[in-house]
């Protein structure tokens, strides 16, 4: 590393360019079998401290003369090979965090799970196989892939994502519907999986059409050997009427129907709400009243992904055609953690179970979800990315977490954020927490000025010579755009105090 200030920044960006290959060339290259993949993958994943514990305590890289493992980099085919020496370079002078022994084991439903880590009802976990091998590297349940007593017909293609600068997976659509399997397919994968994996927890996501619909594939789920039953209110583009969303947005639906599958079953019942309306409380309240045990949120969001302006067409692209889809992935996080705050904060439902799900990626959304109320988490899109392969850096980045803030167990991060989101009537309006600017660290590339001045209140000026910033106390208001712009993390949240501070500089470091 060039820069010990920028040392977190530049292992981030290395990291970030990593094409994270199954079976990589780079670990295969390595002389003395570090799992370089691993490492770099770990540190992508918000796991550094993972990373940094994967290091032998004597860096060999340091005296490696061939640097093979650059060389057989596959992005060094698109412009130059990921520097993992200098990646190597900068963790092994990071400080290393002992892992104490953490349960990340968690009541949900009256439902013991080995951990709150399961795979979400999609494609990800649509057939024995599939799960089976998710099971064996971690997972600790899986919600089956939605099931009916139809098998819908599909289009090609059904994905598409969201794009931004030099990220090419900002949130990701789908137009696929319930499962493509028959019903007695499904039910021989069900069975199977109980009978190879009995400690690992299923649930299984079922849709009818009539009431009688529901019965019959609750009373079959459960006999086929399910622990849990997850109700499909939500999916946003069933094809037929009286499917998916339109369910959610019913109450009178809504409670018809749990009522109809509890009719069928004696198992906890999760109703999966949808985000496509503005109280989600109102629904899952009816859903509780009519027999539900949890509810289970959030699901993706209508959406249109974009409009290709040769064509005018939208994706994902059918003959020049497509229709609205479900929007999920890391973007849609803050409207599923607002969702979830909702009901946790509503007196008939803060005691209720939530399985939360929407915009996880790492073990740091599932901590987040975690701290504001769900004691279980499903994940999808980052699996459709990366693999099963993230539960590996999800479960030791969350003993890791645990442990070095002195949590024995996963239960005592439940709710624990919940008391920090207030009305916004009740947040202190008369103080300002000014920015404090590292001019040490400062570039003076001048993105704060223009943040500031063509998207804030004009209180910063550069430096006529070194083009670093100078602040106006009169005119700065504390919104900190110019912390949230920072490229180099230069200017971080500074001095508090009542009202607004007399004329003078408080733009150095430190002050």
């Amino acid at each position: 590393m060039n820069n010990l200030a920028y040392k977190d920044i530049m292992l981030t960006e290395e990291a970030g360019g990593c094409l994270l290959c199954h079976e990589a060339p780079c670990t295969k290259a390595c002389p003395y079998g570090l799992p370089v993949d691993s490492i770099i993958r770990s540190l992508r994943f918000e796991n550094k401290l993972g990373a940094v514990n994967k290091l032998p305590e004597e860096l060999p890289c340091r005296s490696c003369e061939s640097k093979q493992c650059k060389k057989d980099c596959l992005k060094a085919r698109i412009n130059r090979p990921v520097h993992i020496d200098e990646i190597m370079e900068g963790l092994a002078a990071c400080e290393r965090v002992k892992e104490e022994k953490v349960d990340l084991s968690i009541e949900f439903c009256n439902v013991q799970c080995e951990n709150p880590f399961f795979l979400s009802s999609s494609v990800v976990g649509s057939n024995y196989e599939m799960v089976a091998k998710a099971f064996d590297m971690g997972w600790g349940g899986v919600a089956f892939k939605t099931i009916g007593t139809f098998v819908p017909k599909e289009v090609s293609p059904r994905f598409d994502a969201l794009r931004k600068e030099t990220v090419p997976f900002v949130g990701f659509k789908n137009i696929e519907q319930i499962s493509d399997h028959s019903l007695e397919e499904n039910l021989s994968y069900l069975k199977q999986l109980k009978k190879d994996y009995p400690s690992k927890i299923i649930i299984a996501s079922i849709m009818g059409q009539t009431e009688e619909e529901w019965t019959y594939l609750a009373r079959i789920m459960t006999e086929a050997g399910s622990d849990i039953i997850e109700c499909n209110f939500s999916c946003p583009h069933m094809a037929a009427d009286g499917l998916g969303s339109d369910v959610g947005q019913n109450t009178e639906l809504v409670a018809a129907f749990t009522k109809a599958v509890r009719r069928g079953t004696h198992l906890p019942i999760l109703a999966k709400m949808t985000p496509n309306i503005g109280n989600m409380e109102i629904p899952a309240i009816a859903a509780i009243e009519a027999g539900a045990d949890g509810i289970a949120a959030i699901n993706t969001i209508k959406s249109i992904m974009n409009v290709n302006l040769d064509t005018f067409s939208s994706g994902p692209d059918v003959e020049g055609k497509t229709s609205v889809g479900g929007y999920s992935g890391k973007a849609v996080k803050p409207i599923a953690l607002r969702f979830i705050h909702s009901m946790k904060s509503c007196s008939k439902l803060s005691k209720v179970p939530i399985s939360g799900m929407g915009g996880i990626e790492t073990w740091r959304d599932a901590a987040e979800f975690m701290a504001l109320g769900c004691a279980n988490i499903q994940v999808t899109t980052s699996v459709m990315q990366y693999g099963y392969r993230v539960i590996e850096d999800m479960i030791e980045g969350m003993k890791l977490y645990l442990s070095s803030h002195g949590y024995k167990s996963i239960s005592e991060i439940v709710g624990n954020a919940l008391e920090h989101i207030i009305s916004a009537d009740n947040l202190n309006r008369d103080s300002i927490c000014y920015p404090k600017f590292d001019k040490a660290k400062c570039l003076g590339c001048g993105r704060c000025y223009l943040s500031c001045y063509d998207g804030g209140h004009q209180a910063l000026t550069q430096d006529v010579k070194s083009k670093k910033p100078i602040m106006e106390p009169r005119k700065c208001v504390g919104c900190h755009l110019c912390v949230m712009v920072c490229p180099v993390q230069a200017i971080v949240p500074g001095t508090r105090v009542r009202n607004k501070m007399p004329l003078c500089d408080i733009s150095e470091g430190g002050n």
